[in-house]
């Protein structure tokens, strides 16, 4: 594997007794405990301790990447799909308009674009997520850090990026391409550029929206937050228009890290 390990972090105090856990597999099932209700205030401290943790080693690791796009997409397409030579394509594209590609780290969609990034010579990042059944992360990635929480991925996957690209997915994509328009459409983070790749694929889904703003539940300039297209021309363009000069990219902003601190940058 290629990729570079970021991990570290606050030490954890010794985990109590967990009937809840007994036999189901211990330190996979963090997300089922932390979800469940109420627990000994001791467990709560160190639910609340491994979240940090998870920040931390993310935010350490993530800190000196450059401005980003991130990639979403199904874990599933296999090389063969032509989606998967179209997100190769992509994270090529991004990558010569000056930016970092960021994924979650896995294989499928997420491959293809870390793998297109490495083809164009440029940065390709992941945020990956543990899993009980473990999803190898994908060897194309200069540095991937590894959350144990789905909430805490998200945000680092969001945190870094001034473009998001969805592909072809299946629920966790979906999960993904709506918090970040639900964040844009709030206010909460600026008013990023958000691309669907591939207009067959997510025609019902516009049609939902469609139909949602006939009943009032969301506003007609909504729509107005994603950009479906096929074309690979027309997003590149769109995230370029959209971002390098609305958000001073015009020159790569890479931090420095700082040795004194253990800190370290990508290659290149």
């Amino acid at each position: 594997m290629n990729a570079e390990a970021a991990g570290g972090g606050p030490p954890l105090p010794p985990e109590p007794p967990n009937p809840a856990k007994a036999g189901t597999g211990g330190e996979t099932d963090r997300d089922v405990v932390l979800l469940e209700g109420p627990h000994a205030r001791w467990s709560e401290l160190r639910l609340i301790l491994v979240a940090l943790r998870d920040f931390i080693s993310g935010f350490r690791g993530l800190h000196f990447v450059g401005p980003c796009v991130t990639v979403f997409g199904s874990a599933r397409v296999h090389e063969t799909h032509p989606a998967y030579d179209l997100a190769r394509r992509l994270g090529a594209g991004l990558v010569r308009l000056g930016f970092t590609v960021m994924t979650g780290g896995g294989p499928g969609i997420m491959e293809a674009a870390n793998r297109g990034a490495r083809d164009a010579g440029g940065r390709s990042v992941g945020c990956a997520i543990r899993l009980p059944k473990e999803q190898d992360v994908n060897r194309y990635m200069d540095r991937v850090v590894v959350c144990e929480y789905f909430f805490v991925r998200k945000v680092l996957l969001l945190k870094y990026s001034y473009a998001f690209v969805a592909m072809p997915g299946g629920m966790g994509t979906l999960d993904e391409l709506f918090e970040a328009l639900t964040l844009i459409q709030t206010g909460k983070i600026r008013n990023f550029p958000v691309v669907l790749m591939g207009v067959a694929y997510w025609a019902p889904l516009r049609d939902q929206l469609e139909l949602m703003v006939r009943e009032k539940t969301i506003d007609v300039r909504d729509l107005d937050l994603l950009l479906i297209t096929d074309d690979l021309d027309i997003a590149l363009a769109h995230i370029n228009e959209r971002t390098v000069k609305p958000f001073g990219l015009t020159a790569r902003r890479v931090r420095r890290p700082s040795a004194m601190l253990g800190e370290k940058g990508l290659p290149g």
